[in-house]
């Protein structure tokens, strides 16, 4: 039978078990010190101030608009070339994304076509970090200064990615960032997301947010003659409960050990593919620009024009022979419910020439040499078959 090699898969080992099973016996399985103890590690390893972790990295997404004070007719500049919770999450609170074309070679937003995106209503940019490659943030983050505008990275796809040297979440170029611990992304939690900021209000904001709009902190409380009481609490905001568990947090703190060789897995096997697949004559690949180091979160390859019109059934063959290939993505504003809402066809055409043209190979820190050999010789032979027809 053949073997299955999907895009992405989890690295889970003894020692993240052990970990969650510690957690298990222990007095807490959510709202304990597991929560912070993860936070903490984060803010460490990215450099940031702060660090809320929330339940998803759509409910991240959710608690940073909130916490930029994102509202009714607000306005978010972002790519259609991500996943739906990072335009979805602005439509919950009443805002509105504006999407703005990719480049062709990393399907990051192109930069150079924000501001002429910039209405009196724009809020925020919000920069997708594509398949792990941090977009140009020093260019986003001098035009958001200018237009005096948030920026959220949505780097869900990139954390232990680098922008001139500097780690993704760092905030050095932006006012919050959004990680995703899903599993194929690149540690996880399960489910789990986090948003990292150096403002200590939106830190609190977020707190918040992510716990019904409630706090008993006393020095943030608005009745001062019950703060002294053990049993009282204020609901200041409209929240969730997005709360992510001990359980969660226990599994994050023992990934996060080990990201930085998840890291450079990944990038070992995108250098064994590189050179695998140079000057083939069937599709191109991501490139890694002078200013980034990526995370490789995805391995995309863009098919050649003589390729395109037969991507379902390449796609299709490929899948046959054991390769768990994927699609990132279809351009958000492409969706039905996004058309209905009056986003039109050919809004961003780089975008959706990227999405009639990309595949997204396995890529997973746990793949054997075995395995990316077997996926390079599966989608050499599979491409020359249809080369040959």
């Amino acid at each position: 039978m053949t073997r299955f090699i999907n895009y992405g898969r989890q690295c889970i080992e003894e020692d993240d078990i052990q970990s969650v099973v510690e957690t298990l016996k222990s007095d807490f399985l959510t709202q304990g010190p597991k929560v912070k103890e993860f936070e903490n590690s984060l803010t460490r390893y990215c450099g940031a101030g702060y660090a809320v972790a929330f339940s998803s990295g759509t409910a991240a997404l959710h608690g940073a608009y909130f916490a930029m004070g994102l509202g009714e007719g607000d306005e978010i500049v972002t790519s259609p070339m991500t996943f739906l919770a990072t335009s979805n999450a602005a439509l919950f609170l009443g805002g509105k994304p504006v999407f703005v074309d990719v480049e062709p070679d990393t399907g990051n937003i192109d930069a150079n076509l924000i501001e002429q995106a910039i209405t009196g209503k724009t809020k925020a940019i919000v920069p997708v970090h594509f398949a792990g490659h941090p977009c140009e943030l020093d260019k986003i983050n001098a035009i958001a200064k200018a237009n005096n505008l948030f920026v959220v990275e949505d780097a869900c796809h990139a954390l232990g990615a680098e922008h001139l040297e500097t780690k993704t979440g760092s905030c050095k170029y932006s006012d919050m960032v959004v990680f995703s611990f899903h599993p194929v992304k690149t540690i996880t939690t399960g489910e789990g997301g986090s948003v990292l900021t150096n403002d200590e209000k939106f830190y609190d904001k977020l707190i918040m947010f992510r716990q019904h709009g409630v706090t008993k902190a006393p020095d943030k409380l608005i009745n001062k003659t019950e703060s002294d009481c053990g049993w009282y609490y204020e609901m200041q905001h409209l929240g969730y409960n997005y709360r992510i568990t001990d359980i969660q947090a226990a599994l994050g703190c023992s990934q996060l050990k080990k990201l930085d060789m998840f890291i450079a897995r990944r990038r070992e096997i995108v250098e064994i593919y590189r050179k695998a697949f140079d000057c083939n004559d069937h599709f191109d690949f991501s490139v890694e620009k002078y200013y980034a180091k990526s995370g490789w979160h995805l391995y995309p390859i863009r098919l050649k024009d003589k390729h395109k019109s037969k991507k379902k059934e390449i796609f299709t063959k490929l899948r046959e022979n054991g390769l768990g290939v994927q699609v990132h993505y279809i351009p958000v504003h492409l969706q039905p419910y996004y058309q209905h809402l009056g986003y039109k066809k050919s809004l961003c055409p780089n975008a959706e020439e990227f999405y009639h043209s990309e595949i997204s190979l396995p890529l997973f820190p746990s793949m054997t040499n075995d395995e990316v050999d077997h996926v390079i010789k599966t989608v050499l032979n599979v491409f020359e078959s249809f080369a040959i027809a």
